[in-house]
């Protein structure tokens, strides 16, 4: 296909161009890859400033989304690529194999690193999904920290560089610049633009930025970073919200608020726990989509009332493909189950073949988990319908699974995302949160605090 660049494209891929280290805040649906690889293109080819790429990315980004890209436009077929996933002997003669760009999943920079004993002679690196490097503890940010120094290039790519807030940034842009801008130490970043927000005497749970600092990081972190939005270069379809409410029966809701007030709940002979604001809210978020796990794991069915009302909803579709975004084991289980029961075809999106199979339009229902689909992926050729069965507290992983659909390229005038509420539990609490945009932790346990009227 022949890449008719818009204008903002031209523009991102020149400040790649223009700027060793990059950040391109970029949001869903925008291109981010074809422009990176079109100045990726320009450095090896044109200006012979680079010779080998790295390309870090989620195991199905880097396995799908970047090898159909490189495929998709003309512009690039010159481009040689390998991508490293599978096993090490598959990841090893990937590595060893003569190309231009090597693409590699994120869980395998540790590996490759300080455990493959390859030489790190890449002069680029490309990290899709910065964000994904938020964690300045995490093993693959230090791994990658320690041949940092070596790369001439890096840009970071990312839709949502700060869902948690912004002490993200600071890891993400000490991978890129080194700390120039955000300095070298996590402990002083937070003492200069932060002060503690939540806190149990000595234990700090949360901080919030100081008067001044959210402008003050943006203007230190400005002459490498751009960042656009969808809505103002590109004419999106409606987007619609919808909220589906289930309501429990008595008997349920009673099993409801033992636990939440409790802590505990005996139900079926095993015993249901909570050790904390965490395990409280993961467990009712369990009990509203109507399962929980007891002892060894073992599932315990609560109730059906967002099964039947997925079914009503994929019944109104009428043939029309609907995607389905589940959290728990359990919901993946039970949705099969009932799937199987209608005699309603589908596939999990978890392989290359049913992600092909979906945009082809082969599946009248098509179930992913958020964390393992979240980014990157493109599946609006797919279909125009999202249910929330459960909900997660991630916003991150929220907008990035709304914007599978909801993206450049979806030819549907209208994106239609639904939400399963089970009515009078977390899921209102849960919903709240995400249309607040508040901060993912912090938002958890407050409404579970209030919940135990701590």
């Amino acid at each position: 296909m022949k890449y008719e660049a818009h204008d903002y494209q031209k523009y991102a891929t020149k400040f790649i161009l223009e700027h060793p280290i990059s950040a391109i805040l970029l949001d869903m649906g925008l291109g981010k890859s074809v422009i990176t690889l079109t100045a990726v293109n320009d450095l090896l080819f044109d200006s012979f400033e680079i010779h080998k790429v790295l390309v870090i990315a989620p195991l199905r980004v880097a396995r799908d989304t970047w090898p159909a890209e490189l495929e998709k436009w003309e512009h690039l077929h010159g481009l040689i690529y390998s991508v490293a996933v599978g096993t090490e002997v598959q990841r090893k003669a990937a590595l060893l194999q003569k190309a231009d760009i090597f693409i590699i999943n994120r869980e395998n920079i540790e590996w490759l690193v300080e455990k493959s004993g390859l030489p790190f002679d890449y002069d680029m690196v490309v990290v899709d999904e910065l964000s994904s490097f938020k964690s300045y503890q995490a093993k693959r940010f230090r791994s990658l920290m320690k041949v940092r120094p070596f790369v001439k290039r890096i840009a970071g790519l990312t839709g949502t560089p700060s869902s948690n807030g912004l002490m993200d940034l600071w890891a993400e842009f000490r991978l890129l610049d080194m700390g120039k801008r955000l300095g070298r130490f996590i402990t002083h970043f937070r003492s200069d633009y932060f002060v503690p927000d939540k806190r149990n005497q000595q234990i700090v749970f949360s901080y919030k930025p100081k008067l001044g600092a959210e402008d003050a990081i943006y203007r230190l972190v400005s002459d490498i970073t751009i960042s656009m939005k969808s809505t103002d270069y590109l004419k999106m379809p409606e987007y619609v919200i919808n909220e589906i409410p289930v309501r429990l029966s008595e008997k349920e809701m009673e099993c409801y608020q033992i636990l939440k007030d409790d802590l505990i709940l005996s139900l079926d002979g095993q015993d249901i726990d909570a050790a904390n604001a965490v395990g409280l809210s993961n467990k009712l978020t369990q009990m509203a989509n109507g399962a929980v796990y007891g002892e060894d794991n073992n599932v315990i069915a609560i109730h059906d009332r967002k099964l039947d009302a997925l079914e009503d909803l994929i019944e109104a579709a009428n043939g029309k493909p609907v995607l389905v975004a589940y959290w728990f084991k359990h919901d993946l289980s039970r949705i099969e189950e009932r799937l199987h029961k209608r005699h309603i075809s589908f596939s999990k999106l978890d392989t290359a073949d049913s992600i092909k199979r979906w945009n082809n339009g082969e599946l009248p229902v098509a179930l992913v988990h958020p964390a393992s689909a979240g980014h990157g992926l493109n599946l609006q050729a797919g279909g125009s319908t999202l249910i929330w069965f459960g909900l997660t507290w991630s916003l991150e992983l929220y907008q990035q699974t709304n914007a599978r659909l909801w993206r450049q390229g979806q030819e549907a005038d209208t994106v239609v995302i639904h939400h399963l509420i089970a009515k009078d539990t977390i899921d209102e609490k849960i919903m709240m949160a995400l249309k607040k945009k508040d901060k993912t932790q912090s938002a958890l346990i407050d409404a579970v605090k209030a919940d135990l009227k701590i």
